[in-house]
């Protein structure tokens, strides 16, 4: 979630980088001894892919990290699917659920292509044709509002600058405030509230990564559907895939199976105006609001198996929807060659006949990538913290499953793809 742009450079990834993640373990609020005599794998164990395992422990026991998840597939098959903890109060099982944070914008962008797919939509439209967009009384709406198509809204292209103005996402006291509005806020808050306010920048003519267009967006596919986002999402696009555990998270409350989350930081509650001070996690944001832009929740295996969906067409997105994923915006290619598409970063390699794409997500107690390659690997992974004493990233997960990745000399033949998904 927390893309600026100071970091959307630094998430220019899935490059097939080379450099391992250190394997030393640092002390971290005293838990690296315990990390290690305590840390648990579930899932079965493949020999072939033990540098995925490897890459892992090291990531999770120099951050103090207490539960991770990892799943990888070759040509299709789910050739890997581990549980990870460091701690004897959890129990991580192949299947236990995280929030995936931004992940979800893959989601959110598959669903308003398969409603131009089903000729229900428009990628052209103006996001201000479809559903309402005013501002409170004695605001006027910016007229550049009318040129903002669900193209822009999902290449972050829309004309709000976070850097600039804030994310609305993260501004709940304001808006209840300037709007007379309580706290948990509704999504129609927010968007009067931005329906009041001057654009950043002219729509199209820059990108500038946007929770707030992903959450228009959902919006989007409620009005057109005549469903709740949710179960548009289950019904038209996981149910097909045979994906049942994934589901809308709690701000507070857990779905069963669902992980713990855990941050150094406390904040305001966002959930009434009490000014309680929360775990961060608990509290602190609105997985309500997030729903559309940062709200699933998900396994790894879930969300290999989404990755897997667009290798090829078939019965959810045909070749024409699947292209449409890829397509570059009308500016904001890097110098590098990497793009957003819709719901994915993107970049062509093997001379433009192939692309890696992926995408991160990152909210208080979740960190979370998703990697598509070009040459048939694919790899996703959870953990429940995105923050420590120890200062580490938490982006160089991405080099150290690169290589895991590029260190296996055999894939194996196995699938576990009938296990999980039955």
């Amino acid at each position: 979630m927390e893309l600026t742009r100071r970091n959307f450079g630094k998430l220019a990834v899935a490059t097939g980088a080379t450099a391992a993640v250190g394997t030393g373990v640092d002390t971290v609020m005293g838990r690296s001894a315990s990390a290690e005599a305590t840390w648990r794998a579930t899932g079965t164990a493949v020999p072939a892919l033990s540098g995925f395992d490897n890459q892992m422990k090291a990531f999770m026991q120099a951050r103090g990290i207490s539960a991770g998840q990892v799943a990888v597939t070759y040509k299709g098959r789910l050739v890997l699917a581990r549980g990870y903890s460091t701690s004897t109060a959890l129990t991580v099982q192949p299947t236990s659920l995280f929030r995936v944070a931004s992940l979800t914008k893959s989601f959110t962008a598959a669903a308003i292509v398969k409603l131009v797919q089903d000729g229900k939509l428009s990628l052209s439209t103006p996001v201000g044709n479809i559903i309402d967009i005013t501002p409170a009384t004695g605001l006027t709406r910016d007229s550049r509002w009318s040129t903002i198509t669900l193209w822009k809204l999902l290449q972050h292209l829309g004309g709000w600058d976070r850097d600039v103005s804030g994310d609305p996402l993260a501004k709940d006291a304001v808006i209840s405030r300037t709007l007379g509005v309580p706290m948990e806020l509704q999504h129609a808050d927010v968007i009067k509230y931005m329906a009041g306010r001057k654009l950043d920048f002219d729509p199209g003519t820059k990108v500038a990564y946007s929770n707030f267009g992903y959450l228009l967006a959902g919006r989007v596919i409620e009005k057109v559907s005549g469903l709740s986002y949710a179960t548009y999402v289950q019904q038209k696009l996981l149910t097909p895939l045979k994906i049942k555990r994934m589901a809308q998270g709690y701000t507070i409350a857990k779905h069963a199976g669902e992980t713990s989350y855990e941050s150094q930081y406390t904040a305001s509650t966002v959930l009434d105006n009490s000014g309680k001070i929360v775990a961060a996690p608990y509290g602190s944001f609105s997985m309500r609001l997030h729903d559309a832009n940062g709200g699933w929740i998900a396994s790894a295996p879930d969300l290999v198996r989404w990755a897997k969906m667009f290798d090829a067409p078939s019965s959810v997105l045909n070749s024409t929807s699947l292209s449409r994923f890829w397509s570059k915006p009308s500016t904001g290619v890097n110098p590098d060659g990497w793009y957003y598409g819709l719901g994915w970063q993107v970049r062509p390699v093997t001379g433009g006949t192939g692309r890696n794409t992926w995408h991160t997500g990152s909210l208080p107690g979740t960190f979370s990538i998703v990697v598509r390659t070009y040459n048939g690997m694919s790899w996703a992974a959870v953990f429940n913290r995105r923050d420590d004493a120890s200062g580490k990233s938490y982006g160089d997960i991405d080099q150290a499953l690169w290589t895991a990745a590029n260190s296996v000399k055999t894939w194996p033949t196995n699938d576990f793809f009938p296990t999980y998904f039955a």
